[in-house]
């Protein structure tokens, strides 16, 4: 089942999310992919509400795909002007090559390595020779930490205010597990308090990239420095697919 913020909540996306906050790190990624392979075309996988594409349209011809109808309703919405598919990430083909695929944070909800693997490959499959891949993970094992942070938007006659925490139950497993508390409020009325509990993947920096050479990839790790809104470090896989009679 997919998470509710996902689908019943997904209407809520932007006060959760707001696309704005997503320019400095877009920003970034746009820049690792540019010096990668320069593409013109990118293909992002588990693209959510669309708020990095929001920013890299600017730059690229994006398609979108994601596994929930809602959230694809919400990227229609702010991003009318790229392509949209309904698909998971472990399996759908769309039978063309691109320049560049970029995975974010989607790719976190992989939770075995069998599913990992299967998104890796998804991504090699719709990457032309020459082209790169960029995955985001939430964490890897070795940066992981148990956090606890709020947030939240108005938007018209609505607001949202949320807590979330993400903790590791089980050291011994490839999961963690993140609770958030939604308070959601209408016009003037009183706010409506909602829990949704999700489970993500964690993985160590070598599983990564062993399985992106399995794929076919050449990965490497990357540091991506975001100072908004608050300073963070994250170590992200950038991934080339060797030349074979083909360029990006």
């Amino acid at each position: 089942m997919q998470p509710k913020l996902y689908s019943e909540l997904a209407p809520w996306w932007p006060l959760v999310s707001a696309p704005a906050d997503y320019a400095e790190e877009a920003s970034q990624y746009a820049e690792l992919l540019t010096t990668a392979c320069r593409p013109e075309t990118i293909l992002e996988l588990g693209s959510g509400g669309g708020n990095n594409a929001s920013h890299l349209k600017k730059r690229f011809d994006m398609t979108l795909v994601d596994l929930s109808p809602q959230m694809l309703q919400v990227s229609r919405a702010l991003n009318p002007e790229c392509s949209h598919q309904m698909g998971d990430m472990r399996s759908v083909r769309l039978g063309r090559l691109f320049d560049a695929v970029f995975i974010q944070d989607a790719i976190s909800y992989m939770t075995t390595a069998a599913d990992l693997f299967r998104a890796i490959e998804t991504s090699f499959s719709h990457c032309r020779p020459g082209g790169a891949s960029l995955l985001v993970p939430d964490w890897l094992r070795e940066t992981f930490r148990p956090r606890v942070s709020t947030g939240g938007h108005d938007l018209g006659n609505r607001s949202l205010r949320y807590l979330e925490w993400t903790y590791d139950p089980d050291p011994g497993d490839t999961t963690v597990a993140t609770d958030f508390a939604f308070l959601l409020r209408s016009g003037s009325g009183p706010a409506e308090v909602v829990h949704d509990h999700h489970t993500t993947g964690l993985f160590e920096r070598e599983s990564w990239l062993d399985l992106c050479k399995k794929a076919g990839f050449e990965p490497e790790i990357h540091m991506v420095r975001i100072r908004q809104p608050e300073p963070i470090g994250m170590e992200v896989v950038l991934c080339r697919r060797p030349r074979r009679g083909g360029a990006c």
